[in-house]
């Protein structure tokens, strides 16, 4: 079998697994669950075939022309690189082990059937993203991802603040698409062409007549999908959905797609300055930022869905100075251990009953219940916080040393400043990092407190071995791809090194240890400030049997009990201490989603209230106005028409008389 058709099949087996699901969800639901794993993990070893067998080679390209569009024709085309396959592996790994653990912790869900099919048409659709060569194409599937993640983020629409987190995440990203769309658009006029390859060569030759432009409209559409500031604000919000679904979108799939996309055009961005250095500007105020807000909240999956935001920051931090290799290499790297967090975080809040951080560190003996999850989430946050020799050290120390190579001024194309820039949030972004990784760990799994009832027994093998399956590339992946004998990872991408110099190591550790220790310290000091129970925990009384609808409860029974900022309330988070006044403005995202109500939903809500009142009270009497002196004019002819022949008589008889006396006159 050809590649070609092996990576045509790779999109092809989880969008048919899609359709059969959604089929036959209803009528055979025997079905769904070898339909939701057997063609995503066939799909994932075909991925690795094609990978193996393109390796660091040239690029192989197909294509076939749909239709005659005009000017710019719309091709069929596939492109593979050393770049594209590899995150393709990444996207079928998450991918299956994400329908393996949904097996298990949605088991009993009445909507299994249609929420797994809406997952391989996710993932169906990532496919199409990453081995596509064409824009529209690529289009395609970006909005197909769209439309899944509004509905997977709404599965527990039983609950208000699922219904609301859904309808916000596709608002937010299709507010950013509708700029990128023009971008596509004007990018392919200037080139000519939709074709990636034909577009590359144009900006490599400078073609492109307004490259501040395109880049500027396009970055729009990568903010809103990988969440960088300021279209960052739904992904937090997007935890209202399943966990497996968090994992799958933040770590292989939406939020993925818009750093693939910049790391694919690359060189139209590098195009222009102006753009460059606006991604490096988004990019550290992302980073800082959303670290920052991390450290102050208090449902464990919010915390992972601000580290998701800040890690995004960094890749698109090594891509504004222009380093793809070092942005794709802590792109997988992050994929992994990132799916790992969040189905440990599921297993735990399977087990604890809730999403509370408060709650959590109230239950003295959560880390001896889920041991399997406490492990492989250490091992996943010690990845995030940079600590060698896990993955994470070896990709983020890549993106430092990127950025201090640009710092130097040894980028071309790159100002300086935005090196310095880049480099000074990134170490910043590393010691607020290591913090919030260690205050995670410390609140969930050493909480100091009673004894607190089982919400169920033993977590399914299902749930477990899949943690165990993510830590081997958390473990691994980091080293062995820098052997050029095992993997030779700067050889499948353009050729880079990332292997990380003595001066990024010590600055990168040195600072990821002084926030272990000053988060450890804070814990220890603030050990002493616990007063009462914030609340009620929710217990084995109060869970239900079923994972998935206790997800929902602990969801709501966290909205009720706790808010969005219980820990401002537990003068026990260490968090609070790091931060001091800064806490409560973290804890809240600095307030953005108030000032962009102000700012934008209160203007269109009262235009939208002007709108209603025109038409109702301004155009609608018009149109009951002019519809009523016909009426009137109807019911005088009305009256007339009596049906007394006497009468018609006589009216005759007048107007005779009246034409007559006229003509009388007239004469």
């Amino acid at each position: 079998m050809t590649l070609t058709t092996l990576a045509v099949l790779v999109p092809l087996l989880p969008f048919l697994g899609a359709v059969g699901g959604l089929l036959l969800g209803r009528t055979a639901p025997g079905f769904a669950r070898p339909l939701a794993v057997l063609p995503t993990a066939t799909a994932f070893v075909l991925a690795v075939v094609v990978a193996v067998r393109q390796g660091s080679g040239p690029a192989t390209d197909a294509a076939t022309r749909l239709t005659p569009t005009g000017s710019v024709p719309v091709d069929l085309a596939l492109h593979l690189d050393g770049f594209a396959v590899l995150i393709a592996v990444l996207v079928g790994l998450v991918a299956t082990c994400v329908q393996l653990y949904s097996t298990a912790y949605l088991r009993h869900d009445p909507r299994y059937a249609s929420y797994s099919a809406l997952v391989s048409l996710f993932t169906a659709a990532m496919f199409l993203v990453v081995y596509t060569g064409d824009l529209m194409v690529l289009l395609v599937g970006w909005e197909i991802m769209g439309i899944c993640s509004y509905f997977l983020v709404g599965h527990y629409w039983e609950t208000e603040v699922a219904r609301a987190a859904s309808l916000k995440a596709f608002l937010v990203t299709k507010l950013g698409d509708v700029p990128f769309l023009i971008g596509v658009f004007a990018l392919a006029a200037d080139a000519g062409t939709f074709r990636i390859n034909g577009i590359l060569t144009a900006a490599t030759h400078g073609e492109i007549a307004h490259p501040t432009v395109v880049g500027l409209l396009l970055l729009a559409g990568v903010a809103g999908k990988s969440a960088q500031f300021p279209l960052h604000t739904w992904l937090p919000d997007a935890m209202a959905g399943p966990t497996p679904v968090s994992a799958l979108i933040h770590a292989a799939t939406m939020v993925a797609a818009g750093i693939y996309l910049v790391a694919r055009l690359l060189p139209v961005f590098e195009a222009s300055t102006v753009t460059l250095a606006v991604l490096g500007v988004l990019a550290a105020v992302t980073m800082i930022g959303s670290a920052l807000a991390a450290l102050a909240q208090d449902d464990i999956k919010r915390v992972l869905a601000y580290s998701t935001i800040g890690q995004l920051g960094y890749m698109a931090a090594a891509l504004a100075v222009g380093d793809r290799s070092a942005a794709v290499f802590h792109l997988v790297s992050h994929g992994a251990f990132k799916a790992l967090l969040f189905l440990a975080a599921g297993v735990v809040i399977h087990a604890a009953g809730t999403n509370s951080l408060a709650a959590m560190s109230r239950m003295g003996d959560l880390g001896k219940r889920v041991p399997d999850a406490m492990w492989t989430m250490g091992i996943a946050l010690a990845a995030l916080a940079a600590i060698p020799p896990f993955s994470g050290f070896f990709s983020k120390e890549s993106v430092l040393r990127a950025a201090e190579h640009a710092a130097s001024g040894h980028a071309e194309g790159v100002p300086s400043a935005v090196g310095w820039l880049v480099l000074v949030a990134a170490l910043l972004t590393a010691v607020l990092t290591a913090g919030y990784a260690t205050r995670l760990f410390l609140l969930a799994f050493r909480g100091r407190g009673a004894t607190a009832p089982e919400a169920h027994g033993r977590e399914p093998a299902a749930m477990t071995v899949v943690l165990w399956v993510l830590a081997v590339p958390t473990l691994a992946f980091g080293a062995v791809a820098l052997v050029p004998s095992l993997l030779d990872l700067p050889a499948w991408l353009d050729g880079n090194a990332l292997a990380p110099t003595l001066v990024t190591s010590i600055l990168g550790v040195g600072l990821a240890v002084v926030g272990i220790l000053a988060t450890y310290g804070a814990w220890q000091a603030a050990a002493t400030r616990r007063g009462a129970p914030l609340g009620a925990v929710v217990t084995a009384e109060a869970a239900e049997e079923e994972p998935a609808l206790t997800e929902a409860a602990a969801l709501q029974t966290h909205e009720q009990v706790y808010g969005d900022v219980a820990a401002a309330q537990d003068p026990a988070d260490p968090g609070r201490l790091l931060l001091g006044p800064l806490f409560e403005p973290a804890s809240h995202g600095f307030r953005l989603d108030a000032l962009y109500a102000k700012l934008f939903v209160r203007p269109v809500l009262a235009a939208s209230g002007l709108v209603r009142f025109l038409d109702r009270e301004v155009v609608e009497t018009y149109v009951r106005g002019a519809g009523g002196l016909p009426r009137l004019l109807g019911a005088l002819v009305r009256r007339t028409q009596t049906g007394n022949v006497q009468t018609y008589i006589s009216v005759l008889l007048a107007g005779s008389v009246i034409l007559a006396v006229l003509v009388a006159v007239g004469a």
